[in-house]
């Protein structure tokens, strides 16, 4: 697949082909291209985690789509979730001829982005900003993710399966399933508390299930600020009613009910903690936090669809 997609792009440009090596060497790479020149173009090869590492690369000295380059996505993980936000096909092959086609036509978008910040959970050194493209968590959800590296770690496959059964073995193991600790916070608004879940988007679908489009925030958009979807319960009947909701949503309805909080276009709120919770950002686990402050950027990224 990669040497597909090297000879076509080699076709039509100057090519420098670099396989990442270590955790953290794709923000390298894109820190290297955005303090570069000669560097129009950043194609990422892999999954969402590869292309978050990629975005804060580019980004390390803040936005400018006038200046950077561009990115373009052919998607090589299990989910690519930001490549089928952009609508690009989820083969390698079909999208690498997506992209050629795109470059020759001169198709391009700039979308926003999502940018936290923290504290972590065990003291009070700050932790550097970082981008996420589509969307991040706070509590339960991030709490699945991190049991699914674990399980990757350990050589499973992540598959569709292997969530599911993480996210039964997180809700097991949930010791504020009735009564959450978060607060949303925001100016000049009442907070929202006791929330056990927290999903931040920003675009929708949130994330797929095979082929099946998941709609936590269906007004999500490249184009607006954040979303949020929150739940202050996750006891039995609600998991049993919000998990049907997920699972049946659409672009025109999400979950909903007395236990469920939904925010749109938010451009700046925090999230507390009163104990420390895990953080998800494009499906990473970046550890426990209790503070974690959120900022919708718009027009961040130009990329290339």
């Amino acid at each position: 697949m990669r040497d597909v997609l090297i000879h076509a792009l080699a076709s039509e440009m100057k090519l420098e082909v670099v396989t990442t090596e270590y955790r953290g060497h794709a923000r390298d790479l894109g820190r290297q291209a955005s303090e570069s020149a000669d560097v129009d173009l950043v194609v990422a090869l892999g999954g969402d985690g590869t292309v978050n590492e990629v975005v804060n690369g580019l980004l390390h000295a803040g936005p400018d789509p006038d200046r950077l380059p561009g990115l373009a996505v052919v998607p090589g993980g299990s989910t690519n979730v930001f490549a089928r936000a952009l609508e690009l096909p989820n083969d390698a092959v079909e999208a690498t001829g997506a992209l050629l086609d795109a470059l020759r036509e001169g198709r391009e978008r700039t979308v926003g982005l999502g940018l936290a910040s923290g504290t972590p959970g065990s003291d009070d050194e700050a932790v550097p900003a970082r981008w996420f493209t589509f969307n991040a968590g706070l509590g339960f959800d991030a709490g699945v993710v991190g049991r699914v590296e674990q399980h990757r770690e350990r050589g499973k496959k992540s598959t569709h399966a292997l969530y599911v059964r993480q996210v039964m073995r997180q809700l097991l193991g949930e010791p504020n399933r009735r009564h959450g600790t978060i607060t949303l916070e925001r100016a000049d608004e009442e907070p929202i508390t006791d929330l056990v879940l927290s999903i931040v988007s920003n675009t929708s679908p949130w994330t797929f299930l095979g082929n099946r489009p998941i709609y936590a925030s269906p007004k999500a958009s490249f184009d607006t600020g954040l979303d949020v979807f929150g739940l202050s319960r996750l006891s039995t009947t609600a998991v049993a009613r919000y998990g049907t909701q997920l699972l049946t949503s659409s672009p025109e309805r999400g979950p909903h009910g007395k236990h469920a909080a939904t925010l749109h276009d938010l451009s700046e709120f925090t999230l507390h903690s009163k104990v420390p919770l895990p953080l998800q950002m494009d499906g990473d686990h970046l550890g426990l936090r209790t503070s974690v402050t959120f900022t919708g950027v718009r027009r961040a990224l130009r990329v290339i669809v």
